[in-house]
């Protein structure tokens, strides 16, 4: 099970960084010449609900905050890349962070699904609570 979360954990930190990448060079280039190659290069629908609200987003920015963006992207990539590696390795330190570090977040996942219910939004809060139950029940058991 541990691989499991772990491979879970670095496909988010790998994500993340890919977000981050991108938030900093569209603070640096046109955003809506760049977004519109990278949905043709990409062979979405422009009209797709999920790239017309990104695409806001992104237009709606101002470089500033798109490099905050990539910057705290960068710190969040960084800690799940830090608590999959060491899951992976299978380190104790390791599953101690992924405890606290995925409690942590649960309380703002629950305000985020108050504020918009959604059944992705409930995934996660129920993978995220597995996660931590699965891990401190591991913590427990004799080594």
């Amino acid at each position: 099970m541990l691989w499991l979360i772990g491979g879970f954990k670095l496909a988010k930190g790998l994500l993340l960084v890919a977000v981050g990448v991108s938030a900093l060079y569209f603070s640096h280039h046109d955003v809506a010449q760049s977004l519109e190659r990278w949905v043709a290069r990409l062979h979405l629908h422009p009209s797709n609900y999920y790239v017309e609200v990104v695409g806001a987003r992104l237009i709606a920015a101002d470089p500033r905050h798109l490099r905050a963006l990539g910057v705290g992207t960068f710190v969040y990539a960084a800690i799940f890349l830090t608590e999959g590696t060491g899951l992976l390795l299978r380190r104790l330190w390791a599953e101690y962070l992924t405890i606290v570090v995925t409690a942590s977040f649960l309380p703002l996942e629950i305000y985020e699904l108050i504020q918009r219910v959604s059944a992705t939004r409930l995934v996660l809060i129920a993978v995220n609570l597995a996660i931590v139950l699965y891990l401190i029940a591991a913590v427990r058991r004799p080594r």
